[in-house]
């Protein structure tokens, strides 16, 4: 009879943190900008920090919120400022 109530308690333990860890990740959800995927994807994902930027997505963050997109050097053979003009103009 222990084992029936030790499995019943443990149960209801386990589905009292399920619905607790439910409720807190949808009040606290961070919401992303969809443009700063964008931006990422048509980066050249080197993460060489030329930009001045710790990584690519810290520097697809920074054009999302105004930076110029021109400081990104090892895309510009690649014509990443055109893409990322382009997405931005999408954006407006």
């Amino acid at each position: 009879m222990v084992v029936v109530y030790s499995a019943i308690l443990l149960g209801g333990i386990g589905f009292a943190f399920g619905l607790f860890l439910s409720y807190v990740s949808e009040k606290f959800k961070v919401e992303e900008d969809p443009t700063v995927k964008l931006i990422l994807e048509a980066l050249p994902g080197i993460n060489c920090g030329a930009c001045g930027y710790p990584g690519c997505e810290g520097y697809a963050k920074a054009i999302a919120k105004g930076d110029k997109p021109d400081k990104c050097l090892p895309g510009k053979k690649n014509g990443v400022e055109e893409k990322i003009k382009e997405i931005l103009a999408n954006k407006k």
